[in-house]
């Protein structure tokens, strides 16, 4: 066990007097599908081997007590509690879980639980997914029931949208559960089908943050699922029985461009379009065409950057300058947007000096100190042993 978890175990004892059960759920980096999971769409992802730890021990009543060692707080709720209100801090994740998880028919218990993450807040790697599968897990095994991977991210995603108010879609919960080691996954985010896809061992994926988080994101994000929605609503005039973006193709919507404002034509095409290159992405993968995965990951940038318009300029010259290093396939913004972190694509051999070159010219454009580090696709959310 790394040191973390080791040390989230020993805090956990001192301060409950308790033994804990440990449990981890990953972050996750979307290779290319954005914004699609909500539109019913496909994605791409793979889950992190950094994640998010929940150290837990049953309670004999129904309170919750929770500690983050990252916020330096711990705050107690009532499973019983009515009517219960988001705080709009970090404890809505855990609590809307537990709400959530309650609602679903399943018979909780109280618990002690202390949590810890490597996985960066606001980069844009889904530390809040992370946070609520790891809990939903640990809640799940204190109270002895069983669990559905798939009903679990289910679960968490309703957690966000009913509870937390983040109209996000499947993608992220769904990955952390059932991500797998050296694999992408594609997600089906209508049918919830899927295959894991290879990801050849001459690439590697290198994550950079960006360092920037614009406050904005959350009510941006929003806006443009309002915007998608928009557009559902005024193609089906043509296109009737359309349910969401999924349902149209590039020839109809361009056949059908005049029924839409030039915004919401302009979401609309990112994402009909980016439908199509992640289906075409993972093909390339299991081919072994890195050179195309690169490529579509490229156009998938300037989809973000000019039709969704979720990119900012720090993470432009991010991508940017990545995609003049030698031995980069491709590059892209990954995540909801408006900061955060760009995902490469990247001739294993090349790993060392596409650190450095990034690093210096990111620095130099932006005043900033990226992180930059290799993303090898971890496991789902699971038990940890002590």
């Amino acid at each position: 066990m790394d040191e973390g978890p080791h040390q989230l175990v020993d805090a956990f004892r001192r301060e409950f007097r308790a033994d804990p059960q440990l449990y981890r759920a990953p972050g996750r980096v979307n290779l290319i599908g954005e914004h699609t999971d909500y539109n019913d769409g496909f994605v791409l992802p793979a889950a992190l081997e950094l994640a998010t730890y929940v150290a837990v021990a049953r309670r004999g009543d129904k309170r919750l007590r929770i500690r983050s060692l990252l916020m330096n707080e711990t705050r107690e709720f009532n499973l019983d509690e009515k009517d219960p209100r988001p705080r709009k801090d970090w404890t809505d994740y855990v609590r809307g879980m537990a709400i959530m998880l309650a609602r679903a028919g399943h018979a909780l218990t109280g618990a002690d639980l202390m949590v810890w993450s490597d996985v960066p807040i606001g980069g844009g790697l889904s530390s809040s997914a992370a946070l609520e599968v790891a809990v939903g897990y640990a809640l799940l095994s204190a109270a002895g029931i069983e669990i559905d991977l798939t009903a679990l991210a289910l679960t968490g995603q309703r957690a966000e949208n009913e509870f937390v108010g983040m109209r996000c879609g499947i993608m992220d919960q769904f990955v952390a559960c059932h991500g797998a080691a050296g694999r992408a996954l594609l997600l089906d985010c209508r049918s919830l089908n899927w295959r894991l896809v290879p990801i050849d061992p001459k690439a590697k994926l290198l994550i950079c943050n960006s360092m920037v988080r614009h406050a904005h994101a959350a009510s941006e994000y929003n806006d443009r699922r309002r915007d998608c929605e928009t557009g559902v609503a005024l193609l089906s005039k043509a296109l009737p029985g359309i349910k969401a973006l999924r349902d149209v193709s590039i020839d109809r919507l361009e056949r059908h461009k005049d029924l839409l404002p030039p915004v919401v034509y302009r979401r609309c095409r990112h994402i009909v379009t980016e439908n199509d290159r992640t289906l075409q992405a993972a093909a390339a993968l299991e081919a072994g065409d890195l050179a195309l995965c690169g490529r579509l990951m490229a156009e998938s940038h300037v989809s973000m950057r000019d039709d969704f318009e979720i990119t900012c300029r720090e993470v432009d010259a991010m991508v940017d300058i990545a995609a003049q290093v030698p031995g980069v396939f491709g590059a892209r913004m990954t995540g909801g947007g408006f900061g955060g972190c760009t995902i490469s694509l990247v001739e294993a051999g090349a790993v060392s000096g596409f650190k450095d070159r990034v690093a210096t010219r990111y620095r130099e454009a932006t005043a900033l100190d990226p992180v930059i580090f290799t993303c090898s696709p971890g496991v789902g959310v699971g038990r940890v042993m002590k």
